[in-house]
Formats: C-alpha cells, structure tokens, sequence
C-alpha cells in the first residue's frame, strides 16, 4: 500500500502498461478470447442502440443532437473498458506489444482476427434480439425509421470518405482506450471515455464495429413496410433503400472503415506511442542523463576529504558507503547548509553526520517526470539511478535542467 498513489500515470507508465495489457491479450486463449470479444459486439451494440433511441426525434440543433448521441453512445465502451470485453478497434494497441517483439505477428494476426469476428457476430446477435424485442415499433417506428436511415447513409458514403473517416475514428478510440491507462478507478476511466468517444460520433466518423450493428439493423428493417413508411416521413420524401444491400454494406463500408480504423489505431496512435516512450532509443534518454559514476567516501571520512574528492573528480556530490551500497548522498549543497553557514570545521566533521540518508534509488527507465517528483517530494537533489538493482550512477536537479 506505500506505493498507493492517486494521481494518474504518466504517458511513459500509461505505455508500458499497455503494452503489458497487449501480452495478456496475445497470448489469450481461444476460447476466452473469442466469448470476450462476443460481449464487446454485445456492449458497442448497445450503445449503438441507445444512441438510435435518444436521437431519433431530436428536435434540437444538428450540433447538440450529435453531441448528445455521441455521449450516450460512448456507454458501448464504458461497458468494454469497465465490465471488460475484447473489442477489435481498441486492441489495435496491440501493436505496441508486437514492435518491442513481446508478442509474434501471429499472435497479433490472430487476436485481431478472433476478436474481429467475435465482435461481428455479438452485434449480429443484438440485431436479432431487438427485431424480436418489437423496439423498432418504437414511437409508431420511428426509431426503426432512424435506424433504416442511419444504415443507408452509412452505405452511401464513397469509399475514400468511408477510409478516411475510419481513420479519424479509431484514432479517437484507440485514445479513449489510451487515456484509460491512465487512470486509478471507474470515475476516472468513464470520464476518459466520454469525451473522446463523443466526438468521434459527433464528428461523424466511421467505427467498424458500430457499423456491424447499424447496418445490419437496417438491412432487417428495409423490408419492413411500417418503418420506410417512418424514414419516409422523418426526411419528408419518400425513401429508396435499393443502395441497402449486404454487398454495399461489406464492400463500400466495413472493408474501407476497417482498414482505416487498423492505420488510425495502429499507426498513428500505438506506433506514435511506441516510438515515444517504448522503443530502445527512448528508454536511452535518462541514460544520457545520468552524470558518470560518482566517487565514494566512507561514512567516517571528513567533509574536508569530501570536498577534496569532488573538486578532484568535478562532481557536485559523493555517494557514502562501501561496497557499491551507498547508504547516503553528500551534496555541495549538503556542506553548505550544514557545516559552512553553522562555521563548523570541516576536518572535524564526519561525513555521515551531514550526509542525506536513506539515499534514494530511482531505475534507469524511469521517467523524468517521476525523477523530479521523487526529488520534489524527498526533498532532495541527487538521486542515485539503477538498473536491475545495480547503481550505475547519478542524477542530480541540475543534470535535468541542463541537459535537453
């Protein structure tokens, strides 16, 4: 529990975190993975029909109507994230897993291609379920109406269009998803969400496995005369659902929005990310902080023998201790506020009567952030920098706010 904090993880943590979360998810095994991503088609189906619901007889301005919808809908990902569920255009952060070769590309190939299906099929299976339920009778069928017309605008669009906005989508998603490991608790991740996932459905973006559920929906109801009576009616003209096929629906939508939702979310958002705070060369940068190995001094010696040795060195501190296990830190600035301003001699004092103690040890892939808020909360600045348990060095408050 001394390790409990409330504040979020920082982007460098928020990375390796997901990167721990995309080796679970590579090496799930089949059958969990495939009823997981079942209940994510389930829960974005969800959403999807909430949004159809709170939408379909807005009166207010296009603007807010969007919004609106899109924070309802984004209930589809808090189930995913919160309840827990494998969804395909989340688990396009996988890659980052893969780029620092912790999992194969079969391993990813596969996860995507299980979780791509299972989604499909958990969205096929509300579609289903709400035909039964009557829903779409819903205000004399106008949510059906809604929905017939939301279907038919999807498949309408071009297909660069459709790629595009895929792309836009799942960069928002996939952030949404990112945010999340930021957080500590439920409040935090449902507000991670919302707003992400809000404007992505404002925006008009496409999400492919939102699309699973919308178009398919459409594709029951086109036949359905009380409900193109609806649409009908809501547009004020009558409405032609002859671009409403299955074929329009794999071929003009889910192929382009697929393959833009894996560029938005794999690409530029979980390469972005890799390339920031995981691959070798960023994980370098506090290596080349790192001031070169201190001097040592025996916790007996002098202040003076430690002035000597730091001037001779070029150092601002001296590590105390035997051994390699340092046990303090004695700092210019230690001797100063210690010895020189009370006038003691400094032949006469031990080091370790002055010296800051327990030294404080941060790992070496530590983040700069964290490495300044140790300093700040300690009180101190030197830290002792190891890797794998091993001192390797130093790094004091200046070596950060000299260096780039």
């Amino acid at each position: 529990m001394s390790d409990f904090q409330f504040d979020a993880y920082s982007p460098k943590e928020m990375a390796e975190r997901v990167e721990k979360a995309g080796v679970t998810k590579g090496n799930l095994d089949f059958l969990s993975t495939l009823v997981l991503s079942l209940l994510a088609g389930i829960f974005i189906a969800f959403g999807a029909l909430f949004y159809t619901l709170v939408i379909h007889d807005s009166n207010a301005s296009q603007g807010f109507t969007r919004l609106l919808g899109g924070v309802v809908f984004s209930v589809g990902l808090i189930l995913v994230i919160v309840a827990g569920a494998e969804l395909f255009t989340g688990n396009n952060l996988i890659m980052m897993a893969y780029m620092n070769k912790k999992i194969t590309f079969g391993k990813l190939a596969r996860n995507w291609a299980i979780v791509f299906v299972g989604n499909f099929a958990g969205s096929l299976a509300i579609v289903y379920l709400v035909h039964l339920s009557g829903h779409w009778g819903t205000h004399n069928y106008m949510v059906g109406g809604r929905a017939l017309l939301i279907a038919l605008g999807k498949v309408q669009i071009p297909f660069l269009q459709a790629f595009a906005r895929g792309i836009l989508c799942n960069m928002l998603v996939c952030l949404a998803v990112w945010l999340c490991f930021s957080c500590r608790n439920v409040a935090d991740k449902v507000l991670a969400i919302i707003f992400p996932i809000a404007a992505f459905v404002a925006l008009g973006f496409e999400h492919c496995v939102a699309n699973m559920f919308f178009i398919p929906a459409g594709l029951v109801l086109k036949n359905i005369t009380a409900v193109t009576a609806a649409a009908s009616t809501a547009i004020g003209k009558p409405v032609s659902v002859a671009d409403l096929t299955w074929g329009a629906f794999f071929f003009r939508n889910l192929l382009p929005v697929t393959i833009g939702n894996i560029i938005g979310g794999a690409v530029i958002i979980a390469l972005v990310y890799w390339f920031l705070y995981l691959r070798s060369g960023a994980i370098q940068r506090v290596r080349k902080l790192i001031s070169k190995v201190p001097s040592w001094v025996e916790p007996d010696d002098s202040v003076s023998h430690a002035l000597r040795t730091m001037k001779e060195k070029k150092q601002s501190c001296v590590l105390v201790g035997a051994d390699g296990e340092a046990i303090g830190i004695l700092s210019e600035a230690d001797v100063a506020s210690k010895v020189s301003v009370a006038n003691l001699d400094p032949d006469s004092v031990p080091v370790k009567e002055i010296m800051t103690t327990p030294a404080i040890s941060v790992e070496v892939n530590t983040p700069i952030y964290r490495i300044y808020k140790t300093m700040v909360d300690n009180g101190v600045k030197h830290l002792i920098v190891t890797e794998k348990n091993v001192q390797i060095g130093y790094i004091s408050l200046n070596d950060i706010l000299r260096k780039p």
